[in-house]
């Protein structure tokens, strides 16, 4: 059997979420070229259940203790495997069966299964964006153990693929779309009193909540130029940011001969799937192929830095290094959290992050311990800033410093 037509294992991190069911959708577009050898989640038992009856993975693994064993229960006699804990998204990762990787964990927990893939030697089909921002430098280091690693995001995945066969020294620039969100054109004075349900209500993509609210306070993009920057080796100053309402362009790469590359399609995720799962060939579409006229007229506007601080927070964490964007994406959880409880307006979002930032002295990034620590005391900080913004019973923090985790 040639390579182009081999099957290749594929274990999926966070197989029940957005991006992991989507990912099963492109399997059974092509039957013939993955195996799903492990599939993971957090606690949505029932999914997980009728995903492993379907692709009979050799293993599953649930993050959530109770909801493992009541797994295990289930798929008594099935032959497939069930591990529970967080140490399933590492055993996972590691899996002999699997030369591809598709962490689409949520949040700062897929670092270490992302660092695991990367030290096993697999192909890291990489969607959990927060990896790169909380551990960037790491992430890099570990890429020296024979790994590769290839963006799910649309738009780094678009700009991955832009770059195919170019030299980095012609790229002048990268130009991160934005669909806007929910509050494009708005002003800050009316972003004061948005609704959690205004807030989740995305013009364009269907995402979990979390995402979607950091798509609403443009800290998402802000994620995305921190990750960009890692991915691809740019200074900030040459990572840039434009509002496009359509979705359609995904990223763009400006040559330093004044030319640009972009990648177009409609909206739909299988597509950065497909192509981080397929690379460096090309399959059949994911979903039907659309004409060019489909895509309809393409505009493009400034952000709004007064109206969405956030992307400004991003750049400065970005600017500061080290530990400072773990610290900004542990904040980001936290208040974002808050948000979606209630318990914080929209704009506090914002200033919970800057708060966090404020009170944070640095300290060396050496380990995926110092990123821990450091995420640690951004949780407890945040999490005070919470509670001075919600009118809640609690100490404010103090200033902490070596890395800012309590020892």
């Amino acid at each position: 059997m040639s390579e182009a037509n081999r099957s290749r294992g594929l274990a999926i991190l966070g197989s029940t979420g957005s991006i992991g069911t989507q990912a099963l959708k492109v399997v059974c577009r092509h039957p013939e070229r993955l195996r799903v050898v492990a599939l993971t989640a957090h606690r949505n038992l029932a999914l997980l259940e009728e995903q492993a009856r379907r692709f009979r993975p050799e293993m599953v693994g649930m993050v959530g203790e109770e909801e493992a064993a009541e797994l295990r229960r289930r798929l008594a006699g099935t032959g497939i495997r069930v591990s529970a804990g967080k140490d399933c998204l590492l055993e996972a990762a590691r899996h002999p069966g699997a030369e591809t990787v598709l962490n689409a964990v949520v949040g700062s927990a897929g670092l270490p299964p992302t660092l695991a893939a990367l030290q096993a030697g697999k192909r890291l089909a990489l969607a959990n964006k927060e990896s790169m921002v909380a551990g960037g430098e790491l992430v890099r280091e570990a890429l020296g153990h024979g790994g590769e690693l290839i963006p799910v995001d649309s738009e780094h995945g678009a700009v991955f693929h832009c770059l195919r066969g170019e030299e980095m020294e012609n790229v002048a620039c990268i130009v991160l779309t934005a669909s806007g969100g929910p509050f494009r054109g708005r002003s800050r004075e009316e972003l004061v009193s948005v609704t959690v349900e205004e807030a989740l209500a995305h013009p364009t993509w269907s995402m979990g909540r979390k995402i979607t609210v950091d798509s609403a306070t443009l800290m998402n993009k802000g994620l995305e130029v921190i990750e960009a920057h890692f991915l691809f080796g740019l200074p900030y100053e040459r990572i840039k940011v434009i509002i496009h309402p359509q979705s359609v362009i995904h990223s763009l790469v400006e040559f330093v001969d004044g030319s640009f590359a972009a990648q177009l399609s409609l909206p739909d995720m299988r597509l950065p799937i497909c192509l981080a799962l397929s690379y460096p060939e090309r399959w059949g579409p994911p979903f039907r192929r659309s004409a060019v006229a489909e895509l309809g007229s393409l505009t493009f506007e400034e952000v709004d830095r007064e109206a969405f601080g956030c992307l400004d927070l991003a750049y400065r964490a970005g600017g500061k290094g080290g530990l400072h964007t773990a610290v900004l994406n542990a904040a980001n959880e936290v208040a974002v959290e808050a948000f979606l409880e209630g318990r914080i307006a929209f704009l506090g979002i914002e200033e919970v992050i800057g708060a966090t930032l404020d009170d944070f002295r640095p300290a060396p990034l050496r380990s995926l311990e110092d990123i821990l620590r450091a995420e640690e005391w951004a949780r407890s900080r945040a999490g005070e800033a919470v509670r001075e913004r919600a009118g809640e019973k609690g100490t404010a923090g103090k200033r902490q410093t070596g890395g800012g985790g309590r020892r």
